[in-house]
């Protein structure tokens, strides 16, 4: 899936999800290092565990961060 976010200093983030665990996560734009960070922790994470963990993090100021953003990414993958 690929997400466009909103908010935050990254502009997309692609993933997949095989089995009901995160594989793939990887961020375009954004603090690098911090995202990369991210991605490699919730590799093989279950959804939902990645949800809960991520869901409302908040970035200085902003009413989001991109950890959130991933969040409400797969909050979308596994609605629709």
């Amino acid at each position: 899936m690929v997400y466009k976010t909103r908010g935050v200093c990254s502009q997309l983030i692609e993933f997949d999800i095989t089995d009901d665990k995160v594989h793939g996560v990887k961020f375009t734009g954004g603090c690098n290092g911090n995202l990369k960070g991210i991605a490699s922790l919730v590799e093989g994470m279950p959804v939902r565990e990645c949800i809960d963990k991520l869901e409302g993090i908040r970035c200085g100021f902003k009413y989001t961060s991109c950890p959130d953003q991933l969040a409400k990414a797969l909050r979308t993958a596994i609605h629709e």
